[in-house]
């Protein structure tokens, strides 16, 4: 299992419903400013899109601030991480990873450097509970960026949701823009910080080294629509995009899902209240579940944790049979069977995960 989200295979190919847990889609479900829109992309059917989806790149600028000519739009985050990593012949990867990373650099015959992440312990007072914590190893990261020509990490991390620290990335920023290196970073997660200073999309305006990626798969709950973009000063390197992908690759339902949701500020803001509120209830109560040995800080609507007793295969069976599903996180780079990911999802369903994984202790 590459990704997580497979209901079918053990679900709904069954005739069984699940709950999924190993999908990390936001559970306030589809926004309500795209359905009471729809009928726009049934009546967009019979003609082709916008060539140059300019009501789509409108939305985009009011949504992150940025001159229009800076995005580039793909059918879903996927296609921009392949593309922009096609245009590297070597890449820095920072693992544990999405996956996808390294798939595409091989794909594309990059030259591959890893750079893994450090444990350190994090205490914090907000969340009144100790936490493991995996963390960017930023001297290292540096060090290696001289032999390659890019570095790509995420902000959220996925599996584990650690954020980048500005301060120490500061220098690896000045770094690659002094000696023409790309940093790509993908914020499919950002949203679920609950803060736009965790970003750096607004940094692309003084940095062309800079390739931010972000998407309305996560955030937005429409993995089914696949909308994602890049966004970038580098004029350069939007281009050489531009020039691999095929004309027509946004298609009517998708664009009128980014022309609607990104200005549903009601939807924006109920969502940041609910991982706001739900996040630490949930890591809390992991924390004291007595087969989890670690539970690691999360800044995304996911959490990484590590097991004692059991491997991940034997718990994926288990919550299987009390109708969950849960990401087995042993096919990231750098993680084994002892690793688990769970989506942060609504109150009554994260109680009803506790209640089976406390079935499960005894």
């Amino acid at each position: 299992m590459i990704h997580g989200g497979d209901i079918y295979t053990n679900g709904l190919l069954e005739g069984k419903e699940l709950i999924d847990y190993s999908s990390n889609i936001n559970p306030l479900g589809v926004p309500k400013s795209f359905t009471d829109n729809i009928s726009g992309a049934v009546d967009a059917l019979t003609r082709y899109p916008d060539i140059q989806y300019r009501n789509v790149l409108g939305a985009l600028g009011g949504y992150i601030s940025c001159p229009e000519e800076y995005f580039v739009l793909g059918n879903g985050a996927a296609e921009i991480i392949d593309l922009v990593i096609s245009c590297l012949r070597s890449l820095l990867i920072v693992v544990p990873s999405f996956v996808e990373y390294e798939i595409d650099a091989k794909k594309w015959a990059c030259n591959i450097e890893y750079s893994h992440l450090k444990e350190d312990f994090n205490g914090t007072v907000l969340l009144k509970h100790k936490y493991a914590q995996l963390s960017y190893d930023y001297e290292d990261i540096l060090n290696k960026l001289r032999s390659v020509e890019g570095v790509i990490l995420a902000n959220p991390n996925n599996p584990n949701g650690n954020i980048i620290d500005k301060a120490k990335f500061q220098n690896i920023l000045d770094y690659c823009e002094s000696n023409n290196k790309v940093i790509i970073i993908d914020e499919a997660f950002i949203e679920f910080t609950g803060d736009d200073f965790h970003s750096f999309a607004q940094s692309v305006k003084t940095y062309k080294c800079l390739f931010i990626i972000r998407a309305i798969t996560k955030f937005f709950a429409m993995p089914g629509i696949r909308f994602g973009y890049g966004v970038s000063s580098n004029a350069k390197l939007i281009k050489r995009i531009k020039d691999k992908q095929n004309p027509w690759n946004i298609n009517c339902f998708a664009e009128v899902a980014a022309i609607n949701v990104l200005k549903d500020v009601e939807y924006i803001e109920k969502s940041k209240q609910w991982i706001k509120d739900e996040r630490p209830i949930l890591l809390k109560s992991l924390n004291n579940i007595s087969f989890i040995d670690k539970v690691f800080l999360t800044y995304g609507n996911f959490v990484l944790c590590k097991l004692k007793g059991l491997n991940s295969d034997e718990l994926y069976k288990l919550c299987l049979d009390q109708g969950f599903v849960i990401r087995k996180a042993d096919n990231f780079r750098g993680l084994d069977k002892q690793f688990i990911r769970l989506a942060i999802k609504d109150n009554g369903r994260n109680e009803k995960l506790i209640q089976c994984l406390k079935k499960l202790e005894h």
